[in-house]
């Protein structure tokens, strides 16, 4: 039986890389890795075409040669010392004009379905206590990543209107896993070497997402005949609170949280005293989603506990230690 070409962009990256190794081990489909530049440390077995960067005149025709299905997980991402006076328009450059490049030259070389990965950032930064994020509530982003990732979504339905081609839209919460990287491998550290943290009186709620669901969830949406032209929020389908997950992590690293109870208010007037507000919205603020159009629509539930995820992270990130 023919195996189904599915192009995936960003698959150096975290999550597309973990969709490559994940298609490979499948017997319908085969993975086809679009890279900037040749090399990427991919898994064994998965072929890569190498495109340059992601722009408004990337020619896609080589790696779209016989695709049944594009997912696009690259991207533009945050940017820690921006340096542009536009960042707007840096972000459009990659996430909108980019996108919709590919999307337009995909549905040209008769691609069946085009699944993107955006973000819950579409949705906003923060959710109310106890009212989570639904997919198809009215879009708020607050920042340029945020606003670029919108952009692109509604290009993307349009070029789905005028030509035909299915659309997913995928927007995941923060992603962990093996190898996960920037602030959670940084939490990880901080628990593992015992560090006493002054979050043991925070009480939001966090949905996350590991990375192993993220990619189940895909590979669901790549033929699911109801996930055409849908968009779908990520989760692992559990929240927690800051110090609840530090807790957990210290439970799978086997070393026990060190967590003080400094009352939240005076992290947050310590924080903005230091001009570090947008930390302050990811330590301390809620943001939770609701899944359940997921199941309803997909029949699809994540495969993994949040316990599970985070004790395979953790499994992972001492392992690493060791090399």
């Amino acid at each position: 039986m023919d195996r189904s070409i599915i192009l995936v962009t960003g698959a150096s990256g975290f999550v597309g890389g973990a969709l490559c190794r994940k298609l490979g081990e499948l017997a319908t489909y085969a993975p086809r890795a679009a890279l900037r530049k040749a090399g990427g440390g991919l898994p064994s077995g998965v072929l890569s075409v190498t495109v340059g960067e992601l722009t408004c005149c990337t020619d896609w025709a080589p790696a779209l040669v016989g695709v049944d299905a594009v997912v696009h997980a690259a991207a533009r991402v945050h940017v820690m010392n921006e340096t542009s006076l536009d960042s707007l328009a840096e972000f459009r450059k990659v996430n909108v004009d980019g996108t919709l490049r590919l999307a337009r030259q995909a549905a040209a070389a008769g691609v069946r379905r085009f699944i993107f990965i955006s973000s819950i950032k579409v949705n906003g930064e923060t959710s109310p206590p106890d009212q989570p994020f639904l997919a198809d509530h009215e879009p708020a982003p607050q920042d340029a990543y945020g606003i670029s990732k919108l952009e692109a979504e509604q290009g993307l339905y349009k070029v789905a209107q005028a030509t035909g081609m299915e659309v997913v839209v995928i927007r995941p919460v923060l992603v962990y896993g093996p190898g996960v990287k920037a602030n959670f491998q940084r939490m990880m550290r901080w628990v593992q070497r015992g560090v006493p943290l002054p979050f043991g009186a925070v009480d939001n709620r966090r949905s996350l997402i590991s990375v192993v669901n993220l990619v189940d969830l895909i590979v669901t949406c790549i033929d699911h005949p109801h996930a055409a032209n849908q968009t779908f929020l990520a989760s692992d389908g559990e929240d927690v609170s800051l110090a609840q997950l530090l807790r957990r992590l210290g439970i799978a690293l086997g070393r026990p949280a060190r967590l003080l109870p400094v009352p939240q208010e005076a992290l947050l007037l310590a924080a903005r005293a230091l001009g570090r507000r947008d930390l302050c919205q990811r330590l301390f603020g809620s943001l939770q989603v609701d899944i359940g159009k997921n199941l309803h629509l997909l029949g699809w539930a994540p495969p993994l506990t949040l316990e599970q995820g985070l004790a395979m992270t953790a499994r992972s990130f001492l392992e690493n230690q060791h090399l």
